[in-house]
């Protein structure tokens, strides 16, 4: 799935908003967290879905595999991110 997933990332700002997206919803959650308010989680993924919506629906101008394929999808995007720190994946 990874390789189909990394197809549909080809520009740099889709890249660059789905790490945003990732990075934001993260500490949102690790926020919520700390302050014991687990009502507001959801609101970690809104954070990260709209970053990585409006690099696909603006600029790749293709549909977000979430919609297919929802848990790899998911896992994709940490995978990406991770490659994107590592530096194994060029911006």
């Amino acid at each position: 799935f990874y390789p189909y997933y990394l197809s549909e990332h080809k520009l740099r700002i889709n890249k660059i908003l789905h790490a945003i997206g990732s990075l934001t919803g993260l500490s949102f959650l690790i926020y919520v967290l700390y302050i014991g308010k687990y009502k507001l989680i959801p609101i970690s993924f809104l954070f990260g879905y709209t970053f990585a919506w409006i690099g696909h629906f603006c600029f790749e101008k293709n549909k977000p595999a979430t919609f297919e394929y929802p848990i790899y999808s998911f896992i994709g995007d940490w995978v990406m991110l991770k490659d994107i720190i590592f530096k194994k994946i060029k911006l």
